[in-house]
């Protein structure tokens, strides 16, 4: 992988194992609780515009290869097929508790739930599983209770703080205290590359104080504005109560590095998905 860092603090781990590309946080790594990865683009055996590590069935890949690429990937991170669980994402802010029914659902079994954007479980075994393709993705780690979540967070799902709806939700089923909870904001579009129009920053500003838009977003000669998802996670993060020194934020872009992930933006829409794997051990 040759990855392009926004600045020089490592707080990813890039790994490779039977040709499989992926990143892992040393962050979470520490605690020897949990498994994980954030995939990259290489390794996989898709072909075209979803080459060659797609997680997508519905991006127009042949379905013998992305089942393959599941196969890859779950051998490299040594999770189990039958215990991956999908979301089913429409940039909400709902997030769904993993029973021990789900297991499998996405991949070996059929979705039987909607406008899932969150997933939280505390059940050793079972792989939380999400997709990305510039959105970001955040990951949580209670290690105290044993506790784990993912979450798909584009700009509506930023603006709806559905980081600070999982954090809830721990609290909510398993007594989580989110000071205790590890959480990461993944690789995903940065603010140099995330274009948005005057609606959007409307929004930003009805849910975020206005001593914060300066960090958010700024305006250009053409009318539109720059805006940076990972600071607003990082706010939404502390509102929810997590450490700052709990959190490592991202500082890679997936449009700056559209040769090892997966963009929309930089694609035009024509390329396949990432994932995001999180395991308890």
């Amino acid at each position: 992988m040759n990855i392009i860092y926004k600045n020089k603090e490592k707080i990813f781990q890039e790994n490779e194992k039977n040709g499989v590309y992926y990143l892992t946080y040393p962050l979470f790594e520490e605690t020897k609780m949990v498994k994980h990865g954030f995939s990259t683009r290489l390794g996989g055996v898709s072909k075209g515009v979803c080459s060659t590590m797609n997680f997508s069935f519905s991006r127009g890949d042949r379905e013998e290869d992305v089942r393959e690429n599941f196969r890859r990937m779950s051998a490299a991170l040594e999770v189990q097929e039958e215990n991956i669980v999908f979301s089913n994402q429409t940039h909400t802010t709902n997030v769904r508790v993993v029973t021990e029914e789900d297991r499998g659902k996405g991949l070996i079994k059929p979705l039987d739930y909607d406008d899932v954007d969150g997933l939280v479980t505390n059940i050793p075994g079972i792989c939380l599983t999400t997709f990305y393709a510039d959105c970001v993705p955040l990951f949580f780690v209670d290690p105290v209770k044993r506790v784990i979540g993912l979450s798909h967070s584009g700009w509506r799902g930023t603006v709806g703080k559905i980081g600070k709806s999982t954090v809830e939700k721990m609290q909510e089923e398993y007594g989580s205290n989110p000071k205790d909870i590890l959480a990461a904001i993944g690789p995903s579009i940065c603010q140099d590359c995330y274009e948005v129009s005057e609606d959007v920053i409307e929004e930003f500003k009805k849910a975020f104080d206005g001593e914060q838009w300066r960090d958010l977003f700024y305006r250009k000669e053409n009318g539109k504005y720059q805006l940076n998802l990972w600071k607003a996670n990082e706010y939404v993060f502390l509102e929810a109560g997590i450490q700052k020194e709990h959190m490592a934020v991202s500082n890679v872009c997936t449009c700056c590095n559209d040769e090892v992930f997966f963009s929309h933006r930089a694609s035009c829409g024509r390329r396949g998905n990432l994932a995001a794997f999180l395991t308890i051990r």
